[in-house]
């Protein structure tokens, strides 16, 4: 065996003992998996709009995007999900001809008993005392104060602080929690409540997601689930000239939430076949869509850190409000869903809101035709720890190697073959079959074709077909019962 020095030379002549280190064979291939967030920040917040940035905590993302804005209450939601991942945002500032969505509370009076109004606003909970005899102007300018809205003549008006669509789907509802919880309207006062409405024009996110550049961002929460929107995520994470293209290997995944009736979010999966994007479907919900993003991010990208072969169903979406009873999807229209390119999640007896089955929402093949090959968020994620564990293995392995035919060459030559290249990929995926990444070493072998280029002698060609390992998702009893055994009978 040759063996070659990196950085002794070989004509040197003073003694004696010399020694140089390389770490190339071995060491811990550390996954580094940052999240990123985007979102919408006020103009009171110092950070650039399109700029991306990293964030700490709740505190500095007040500071950075404006408190009570959409990516301060994103950054805090993943925060309870995920307190340890590297969190990076993508702030945007609101379109400049956007309409911001209002919505309007109602009251009447005069209140025969003082009590407490429980105001909920896209699922925060405002407070107002009320005392007895007060007038419904009374109680709408208190209201107001406590809220930071107009009132006038018993009548408070709504106006969500970004400009867009998504204004719209602010949530606005009294005594969320209802009698049980201790939430009831006073005595002698009512109120009408008008959903929140008429907001357009989200911001177009294009020129922020250019601005990451070949930055590596694992788990992406995106509010924003309007086709443009949609689009530009598409065309930035595909494989064509996109994040998961063959001259880029950055990959990554986006979730987002929306909120509709079945018939409407089945409309909307169906527009979509992103294999590397997930739409969490949701109806009657007091959590806004970009706070079900950033807590359904929090929730997948601490799993997937740690083992992206493991099913995510029963992970607890932290900070999610649960749909009251009345409004919660049943297993058909779930199922229904799951075929429509949209996640969905179930609620405990104790309201937690856990996901049941999340997937991308690539549903066809090039020719239009059903195909499940990317159904499920595991099947990229695996992909993804693949394809990096196997390009680590060569980078630190083999990185200013010669190439040459099998033969009698030592290790100590720098030189590499096709049967040592081959020898390193079985070897890897050995150890990937013992963390349950992969299965079948035998017929990954068997497939895997190892070779030089015909064209180009400095080229190695490589085909693998690894085995994803598979997970447990159903599991089906048919339960043959008996009165009374045959042999009970006999006896």
């Amino acid at each position: 065996m040759n063996v070659v020095m990196e950085k002794i030379p070989s004509n040197l002549r003073t003694p004696l003992f010399q020694i140089e280190f390389d770490g190339s064979q071995t060491g811990l291939r550390a996954e580094i998996a940052p999240s990123l967030l985007i979102g919408q920040k006020l103009a009171a917040g110092s950070a650039d709009a399109d700029v991306p940035v990293q964030v700490s905590g709740t505190e500095q993302a007040k500071a950075l995007f404006g408190a009570g804005s959409m990516l301060a209450r994103m950054v805090e939601t993943y925060r309870r999900g995920d307190s340890f991942s590297e969190l990076w945002c993508l702030p945007v500032a609101d379109d400049g001809a956007g309409v911001a969505a209002e919505g309007t509370l109602t009251f009447t009076g005069p209140a025969t008993r003082a009590g407490t109004l429980s105001i909920y606003i896209a699922g925060q909970r405002v407070r107002v005392g009320v005392g007895e005899g007060d007038t419904a102007n009374d109680i709408a300018t208190a209201v107001a104060a406590a809220v930071t809205a107009a009132a006038e003549l018993a009548v408070v008006t709504l106006t969500a602080k970004h400009k867009g669509a998504l204004g719209n789907d602010i949530d606005l509802r009294m005594n969320y929690l209802g009698a049980r919880g201790g939430e009831a309207l006073p005595p002698g006062v009512t109120v009408a409540i008008v959903a929140m409405a008429d907001g357009a024009t989200d911001p177009d996110i294009a020129d922020g997601v250019a601005a990451l550049g070949d930055e590596l961002f694992d788990h992406v929460g995106c509010p924003y689930t309007d086709t443009a929107n949609l689009d530009v995520i598409e065309e930035a994470w595909g494989d064509g000239t996109g994040r998961w293209a063959w001259d880029r290997q950055i990959y990554g995944h986006v979730y987002a939430g929306k909120t509709g009736t079945v018939s409407s979010l089945g409309t909307a999966g169906n527009a979509r076949n992103d294999p590397h994007a997930t739409i969490m479907g949701y109806k009657g919900s007091p959590t806004p869509p970009w706070e079900w993003a950033a807590s359904l991010t929090a929730s997948s990208a601490r799993a997937i850190n740690i083992d992206p072969a493991r099913p995510l169903q029963t992970l607890p979406l932290t900070a999610v409000m649960p749909p009251v009873p009345e409004d919660r999807f049943t297993q058909s229209e779930r199922n229904i869903l799951l075929y429509d390119g949209i996640s969905t999640f179930t609620v405990a007896d104790d309201g937690t809101v856990s996901i049941e089955r999340l997937i991308t929402t690539y549903q066809k093949n090039a020719f239009g035709d059903p195909h499940d090959a990317w159904l499920d968020v595991n099947t990229p994620a695996t992909l993804t720890r693949f394809a990096r564990r196997m390009r680590s293995m060569i980078t630190t392995k083999y990185p200013r190697h010669k190439l040459a035919d099998d033969g009698d060459f030592g290790r100590g030559s720098n030189v590499v073959t096709p049967s040592i290249i081959r020898a390193e990929i079985e070897a890897e995926y050995r150890l990937m079959v013992r963390e349950g990444l992969v299965e079948n070493v035998e017929a990954f072998m068997e497939a895997l074709i190892v070779e030089r280029d015909a064209n180009d002698p400095n080229r190695i060609n490589v085909l693998m077909r690894p085995d994803l390992v598979n997970q447990l998702r159903i599991f089906a009893v048919r339960n043959q019962f008996l009165l009374q055994s045959p042999q009970a009978q006999a006896a």
